[in-house]
């Protein structure tokens, strides 16, 4: 379960606490900081906000149409923490502000999030990855620069996916909110998005599911579609386009089952992975979730992770995102950033299509989180790979600049790598042991299990 409060000495920040102190977002009592639920928007509490949506398009379905989301300008998080327990998982993001490490406050409460922002560069999630894209007064001017920004919600935006804006414009209460209503009207209007319902302060718009709307518009209209060869997937230190990202002529992307059993079936964009293989990818993809479904059965066994107080967790090299999965199997009560480095293939739109959240990472440069945020950190294969282009000892910091104190690492890798790896932990101050792995294709690994003091002797 997401917490409903945390030890003020984690997250010493009160900015937020007093700027929003009307709103019940955040309180401090004594000790401790207190989420209530409230906000400038779930003035009622989230959960009557949540059935307020669901009221107005049933078919968003939270838990099972609608199983991965975004939320933009999150604060903390309360939009994301509340979904968890409909089986809905969301990426909620924000940059840092003048009410201080809202990520953070996010993170200590056990929910996925991360520092990041619209900005000039495309956001580090594939094309078609979420379900609904939720914008509450989230402070984005989505019609400037000929729409750009909306352009990039629409490209990470699932073919007959939602996009929901609760703001001061849907109102319209004041000349000027009228004319920023018009606009945004105007622009996803161009889109081919259909407003499906406005309601009070919401506005409900949802994707076409194919790029009919587009080719059918007027010669010259304007947003223009995409060149055929951009890859919407391409998203490291790759610049913001202010084009509509084409749909796939074979509904790729589109077509997902429900959840929970998407979690399971192989996608379809599985088969436009690039990647070297003796094996199709259908057998690599059956492979890799037998693979981990016995680890972690091992794991849950011998180190009793039942136990474990797990809540954060990041799989660093998440390949088809089959240790997440093989969690959710094992019940385990956390959630998993499944990250996908750039040197290795793009998996990351398999990992969205079966209902998993992640992100595009070098591992050669910091990760966008807060000190001191995730509970476990996981590296299969990890540094086999990235020795070859970074100092190993980088990737170990940072590592250990993630790890909440009391956390666990578990590395396996080869035997040429694993005692390199082992002799930097020891220096960091980590307690580690080095283990055997079991037969099967990766016997000749070692597992290293690490753990973060609490505190440094």
């Amino acid at each position: 379960m997401i917490s409903l409060q945390v030890w003020f000495s984690n997250v010493p920040h009160t900015r937020l606490v007093e700027d929003k102190k009307g709103q019940n977002w955040i309180k401090r009592v004594k000790d401790k900081l207190k989420f209530p639920g409230g906000g400038t928007q779930f003035i009622h509490g989230v959960d009557p906000y949540l059935n307020k949506i669901v009221q107005m398009v049933p078919d968003i379905a939270f838990g099972r149409h609608t199983r991965v989301t975004l939320d933009v300008g999150c604060g903390v998080a309360s939009f994301g923490a509340y979904l968890l327990s409909r089986n809905v998982i969301t990426m909620s993001i924000a940059p840092k502000d003048v009410h201080e490490n809202q990520i953070q406050f996010s993170l200590e409460r056990g929910v996925p999030a991360m520092v990041a922002a619209f900005a000039t560069h495309r956001l580090l999630y594939p094309s078609q990855a979420f379900d609904l894209i939720h914008c509450s007064r989230c402070r984005i001017n989505w019609t400037r620069d000929d729409g750009i920004l909306l352009l990039e919600a629409n490209r990470m935006l699932r073919a007959g996916g939602y996009f929901v804006w609760a703001a001061e414009q849907v109102y319209k209460h004041e000349k000027n909110l009228n004319e920023q209503w018009k606009e945004m009207v105007d622009l996803t209007d161009r889109l081919c998005w259909k407003l499906v319902k406005e309601e009070g302060c919401l506005a409900i718009w949802r994707k076409p599911i194919n790029d009919s709307c587009y080719v059918s518009r007027d010669p010259g209209a304007q947003p223009s579609l995409c060149d055929p060869d951009d890859d919407p997937d391409n998203v490291w230190y790759v610049g913001l386009k202010a084009c509509i990202t084409r749909l796939p002529e074979n509904g790729n992307g589109a077509n997902v089952p429900m959840w929970p059993a998407r979690l399971q079936n192989p996608p379809d964009r599985l088969q436009t992975i690039q990647m070297d293989a003796y094996i199709s990818r259908n057998e690599h993809f059956k492979a890799e979730s037998n693979y981990w479904n016995d680890i972690i059965g091992g794991y849950v066994r011998a180190f009793r992770w039942k136990k474990m107080k797990l809540r954060n967790v990041m799989d660093m090299r998440a390949g088809f995102g089959g240790f997440a999965a093989a969690l959710i199997g094992q019940q385990i009560d956390c959630w998993v950033m499944n990250v996908v480095p750039v040197s290795g293939p793009n998996t990351l739109p398999v990992i969205y299509d079966r209902g998993l959240i992640g992100v595009t990472h070098d591992w050669c440069e910091p990760f966008n989180t807060y000190p001191r945020t995730y509970d476990f950190l996981h590296a299969a294969g990890l540094f086999s790979i990235e020795k070859k282009r970074c100092n190993i000892s980088i990737i170990m910091l940072e590592m250990d600049r993630i790890l909440r104190p009391g956390g666990h690492v578990y590395i396996r890798d080869t035997v040429s790598v694993i005692g390199e790896v082992q002799e930097i932990g020891k220096t960091m101050g980590w307690h580690t042991m080095l283990r055997d792995t079991s037969e099967g294709p990766y016997s000749s690994w070692k597992i290293l299990t690490c753990d973060k003091y609490l505190l440094h002797a």
